[in-house]
């Protein structure tokens, strides 16, 4: 039986009808390829026969296995929201859902949850504790799902760069008017350079494990809170490439969605999360790229969905004017600021974590912080115990010269990617300071120490205070406190003149790295 849209649009709404005279809150939610029916305690999800070139759903089979696909999906992240696929059966003028008989569509039975729930109907209310609630499943799922191998073909920058094509291609066809041609052709322009510049490390990327099997389509609207439980849902079932990504892309989709709906220090303290957990710095180089793809492929949705012949008249306004701001939101990302190289100094307990997660609400910039890295090299989680004495085990001598190392190299990752940075480590030696100095100095970006002091007494009571509740990844405990009062080298004058001093009495702003800075 071949469908048309007209086909699917009156079978939803005589599967509404139906519905409706057995349960009181029936609704019918549509998307770009999708009409979702909320009845009762289920969501019915039925796609509608198209064929957009990314997407093929244009006969029954095709629908059936995509059915298939995402139930089976989804279902690594939501087992129990992602139930079966259920046979719609009947005729298109009386059909039945899970019905005996010849199957005339197939749809996604799905636990329902409040739509209110949506994360993207909550975008003034989200808080850092959520997003870090978030950053933490998006890592532990990228580091549960399966991986591609080289002889996959899956992340080669040729497959990478087709879906960017795509997005620019379908958007010149169906938007012509004003600026959006000249603009359509610079975001081209940048991302074909891009693309080529960045092929060698898109192709490395593989052999390291970064290509997986993701969501592929994270951003707030497919995000929900159920009775404070969080929720992901409506992976990409439809288009291998679309979901064979590198992890790096998945995360730059939520990325742009939080700065777009104007939560930018949110999306701040999401990459830093998510990057404490990982420790793909690496991957900050691809960012931007991936942010502008992603830009583009709202764009795109946006563009179909105004040329869909159910769309109401009330919706053409808002969502013209939504994939106007997606196309600069990408042009945007093409135009990185000015870098600045920060790091710290001070004792355990003087502040400089807290002043630096602080500080990265409020200005653009990626922190790296010692105790998390230097965690890392030993093969223990952030919040693990290592076990080490003072001066024992991950607190030598050797192993904290090995640490600084790897702090350097990552400054060098994130200098390369274009960001400002700062680096969270106690820094109580002249020769620790030194090579990130020669750092900024070799990028030609401004330098400059972030002095964090407190009287001792402050100093001990935070640190017993942070032993108590064992939340943070530094086990500086009161002995450790007291080598370090006892044998820190103070900074010299010369650093002294590049230095802002950071006292409890005047915490740390941007404003005022700002003006030290520039």
């Amino acid at each position: 039986m071949i469908q048309t849209a007209s086909f699917h649009n009156r079978l939803v709404e005589n599967l509404r009808r139906t519905c409706a005279g057995r349960y009181r809150d029936v609704e019918v939610i549509e998307t770009h390829i999708s009409s979702v029916l909320l009845s009762g305690d289920f969501a019915y999800k039925i796609k509608k026969p198209l064929n957009l070139g990314f997407l093929d759903f244009s006969t029954l089979e095709r629908r059936l296995f995509c059915c298939r696909e995402e139930v089976r999906l989804n279902g690594r992240l939501e087992p129990d929201i992602y139930l079966d696929v259920v046979p719609i059966t009947g005729t298109l003028d009386d059909p039945e859902i899970g019905g005996g008989g010849v199957p005339i569509e197939y749809a996604v039975r799905m636990r329902r949850f409040s739509h209110d729930g949506l994360l993207a109907n909550q975008v003034g209310s989200l808080t850092p504790a959520l997003i870090d609630r978030i950053a933490l499943r998006l890592a532990k799922f990228h580091g549960e799902v399966e991986v591609s191998s080289p002889g996959q073909g899956h992340g080669s920058p040729e497959n990478l760069f087709r879906p960017m094509q795509q997005n620019i291609e379908q958007i010149r066809s169906l938007a012509r008017e004003g600026t959006v041609p000249s603009l359509l052709q610079r975001i081209e322009s940048w991302t074909f350079e891009r693309h080529r510049e960045l092929q060698g490390l898109e192709q490395r990327r593989i052999g390291e494990g970064y290509i997986r099997e993701c969501h592929g389509d994270l951003h707030l609207g497919n995000m929900a809170l159920d009775g404070g439980r969080l929720i992901i849902f409506d992976g990409i079932e439809f288009n291998p490439e679309l979901r064979w990504i590198d992890t790096m892309s998945e995360l730059a989709f939520l990325l742009m969605d939080l700065d777009e709906k104007g939560r930018p220090e949110l999306a701040r303290r999401l990459l830093d999360a998510y990057l404490q957990a990982t420790g793909d710095y690496e991957g900050l180089r691809l960012l931007r790229f991936y942010q502008v793809y992603r830009a583009m492929v709202r764009a795109k949705v946006a563009a179909i969905r105004l040329h869909q012949e159910d769309l109401e008249p009330r919706e053409r306004d808002p969502l013209h004017r939504e994939f106007l701001a997606y196309l600069d939101q990408a042009d945007g990302y093409t135009r990185p600021g000015s870098q600045t190289l920060l790091i710290t100094h001070g004792l355990s307990g003087s502040g400089k974590s807290r002043g630096t997660g602080e500080l990265l609400m409020q200005m653009p910039l990626v922190r790296i912080r010692s105790d998390v890295e230097r965690k890392r090299l030993a093969g223990i989680s952030q919040k693990g115990d290592s076990g080490s004495a003072p001066g024992e085990g991950i607190y030598t001598a050797e192993f904290s010269e090995k640490t600084y190392r790897r702090l350097l190299n990552l400054a060098r990752e994130v200098m390369e990617a274009g960001y400002t940075l700062v680096v969270d480590a106690a820094f109580l030696k002249a020769s620790q300071r030194k090579p990130f100095r020669k750092l900024a100095e070799d990028y030609g970006i401004p330098f400059l120490i972030l002095d964090f002091q407190a009287p001792d007494e402050v100093l001990r009571e935070r640190v017993r205070q942070r032993g108590r509740e064992g939340t943070d990844a530094s086990e500086a405990d009161q002995v450790i406190l007291e080598r370090q009062i006892a044998g820190y080298e103070p900074l010299s004058a010369a650093e002294s003149a590049s230095a802002l001093v950071v006292v409890p009495e005047s915490p740390l702003t941007a404003a005022n790295v700002v003006a030290r800075c520039f």
